[in-house]
């Protein structure tokens, strides 16, 4: 696996996590949903995000792209 993918990975499992316990504990749960969105929102213009830090310091591998003109992931740039 990635870093793109774990970081696509961990965003949902914390979006999902969160819509379903706003549902069934507290609304409060959607501030989660509001932080992880504005923290992706903030790394597409500053492409500086701590999970991507924390995965690559897991041992996740970079993307990185192939002579081909794909990434490693298999998705087209």
């Amino acid at each position: 696996m990635t870093i793109e993918q774990g970081l696509r990975m961990v965003a949902g499992i914390v979006v999902t996590a969160s819509v379903l316990l706003a549902a069934f504990q507290s609304p409060f749960w959607l501030f989660l949903t509001a932080f992880a969105g504005l923290n992706l929102f903030q790394s597409a213009f500053t492409n500086w995000c701590p999970m991507v830090w924390l995965l690559g310091w897991l041992g996740l591998r970079p993307c990185v792209a192939s002579p081909g003109g794909t990434t490693s992931g298999g998705v087209r740039p």
